[in-house]
């Protein structure tokens, strides 16, 4: 606003000198009838001129800025889905973090919910967690071995050891592509964790089974051995 008064002030007084410069050389030529119709035009125009200048600098709200009271803001883009596609299903074309990722779309895949891939240095045994269809949570533990590298006890009690109490599972389960010692499954029954070595999960992969959070539900409060 001060600058537009500066210059509406500025206009205004060159418009009245050009007005004095006129009204004097009208009295030099002795043409006094005349004079007074012109300098009300002039007057006039300079008060047009002014209107127009005040008007057009204006402030111009932007639109573009503008955003109704109350609406929140974008909204946050939506977690990504695992890949369910067959390439994404085929856990022997891949590595030991592929295989995770096989396993995510397995579930993702199954109905389940929040499917994350956690596996890493510090996870305490659980590479991926979801929510099954039913609200129950599952934290799987992968084991990509060779076939002739059977899961042993240690590994079970590892994970038994976080699954329930610092995962917070409803449902825990084990997956390898090779198998499970007897030791192993013994302490995996004991303590409600599902296991699913390499024939489970190719029945699992071709949907010939359930799910296994459908086949069997664990008892998180049975006591570990």
């Amino acid at each position: 606003m001060g600058r537009d008064v500066v210059l509406a002030v500025g206009l205004l007084g060159i418009c009245a000198g050009g007005l004095t410069l006129f009204l004097k050389t009208a009295g030099v030529a002795g043409d006094r009838g005349s004079g007074v119709p012109a300098a009300v035009l002039v007057a006039v125009a300079t008060l047009g001129v002014l209107a127009v200048t005040l008007r057009g600098r204006a402030p111009v709200r932007n639109r573009a800025s503008a955003r109704p009271a109350g609406l929140p803001d974008d909204p946050a883009p939506a977690p990504d889905v695992p890949d369910v596609g067959a390439e994404a299903l085929d856990h022997a074309a891949v590595d030991a973090d592929g295989f995770e990722h096989a396993v995510a779309a397995l579930c993702a895949r199954d109905g389940c919910t929040a499917v994350e891939v956690v596996g890493g240095a510090g996870d305490l045994g659980a590479d991926v967690v979801a929510v099954a269809p039913d609200g129950r949570r599952i934290v799987l533990q992968c084991k990509h071995y060779a076939e002739d590298n059977r899961v042993g006890s240690q590994d079970l009690q590892r994970f038994g050891g976080t699954c329930f109490t610092i995962h917070e599972a409803d449902v825990a389960v084990v997956v390898t592509t090779s198998s499970f010692t007897a030791p192993a499954a013994e302490y995996a029954a004991t303590c409600g964790i599902i296991c699913v070595d390499g024939e489970a999960l190719a029945a699992w992969t071709g949907q010939l089974t359930p799910a296994p959070w459908d086949a069997l539900t664990p008892d998180p409060t049975a006591p570990v051995a």
